[in-house]
């Protein structure tokens, strides 16, 4: 990918060297101050070590740590191209783009959704319209899956900011009301098609990537191998020695394969219809 030199998005924020990643209200008056006391108190912990050194700067950090680490320029430079990709996108059908923030972390973090842990892999957040990533989900994808590359990680962002136009277009808000009524297998064919979808969303981010210029011959390979890489019935075979269709949750190899590769090709998001009669 050619992505170096390019712009940076502002909706990134670090949260990594900070433990769980509470948000304490220490700058809320004397309740904050309270609060901070108390769970001081409670754990032990000295309370200026709770209280961040600095203020944030415009990308959500406390210090410098951005302009050094070349995977979190990565990240924002990736983040950044899908917010104009989907602006230009959603403006052409009438509607204004809304872009998440991007949360980075290490080990675990607080969301609106619950603990998020890097075990549970990158995830999106429509409580607090969050993506939330642990950067080493990366080298995971290169080594323990095999699939290694720019467009192999930022497939993985642009796989999360599907899940977010999703919230936006209310697709999100439907399928949940859905589940709520339908048998576990049921549920389960539900969450294949909300992830297959937001695989093909993936894909039209990387079509336009293509028409700017931003990939390189190959990415659109390197992405297709990681879409193998982390089908349900791959990570099924390897942990458990056998496959299980039916609790499958984002989607086979062949499937998360299929829909990325349709997004690429057609660059149009009205063609990631996952929830039409017979779409898989």
């Amino acid at each position: 990918m050619r992505w170096e030199g390019r712009p940076r998005s502002s909706n990134v924020e670090d949260r990594r060297g900070r433990g769980m990643g509470m948000a304490l209200p220490v700058g809320g008056g004397i309740g904050g101050l309270v609060l901070l006391l108390l769970f001081a108190a409670l754990t032990g912990t000295n309370p200026g070590d709770l209280i961040p050194a600095g203020e944030p700067d415009s990308l959500g950090t406390t210090g410098t740590r951005l302009e050094d680490d070349r995977e979190t320029q990565f990240v924002s430079v990736v983040l950044k191209h899908t917010e104009d990709t989907w602006s230009q996108i959603l403006r052409e059908r009438g509607s204004r783009y809304e872009p998440p923030v991007l949360v980075l972390f290490t080990g675990a973090t607080q969301s609106a959704c619950g603990l998020g842990q890097s075990a549970m892999g990158p995830f999106y957040c429509p409580a607090d319209r969050k993506v939330y990533l642990d950067l080493s989900f990366f080298r995971d994808l290169a080594t323990r899956f095999g699939a290694p590359g720019d467009f192999a990680a930022a497939y993985v962002v642009a796989h999360e900011v599907g899940h977010h136009i999703q919230t936006l277009t209310g697709v999100a808000g439907r399928v949940h009301s859905a589940r709520r009524t339908q048998s576990p297998r049921q549920a389960n064919e539900m969450s294949v098609r909300m992830e297959l979808q937001a695989d093909c969303y993936a894909g039209v981010w990387g079509h336009y990537g293509a028409r700017t210029d931003l990939l390189e011959p190959g990415d659109a390979e390197e992405g297709l191998r990681a879409a193998a890489a982390i089908g349900d019935d791959r990570i099924q075979r390897q942990t458990q020695g056998r496959v299980v269709p039916e609790s499958f949750t984002h989607g086979s190899s062949a499937q998360r394969m299929e829909w990325l590769q349709r997004g690429l090709t057609r660059g149009d998001p009205e063609a990631c219809d996952t929830f039409a009669a017979g779409a898989f």
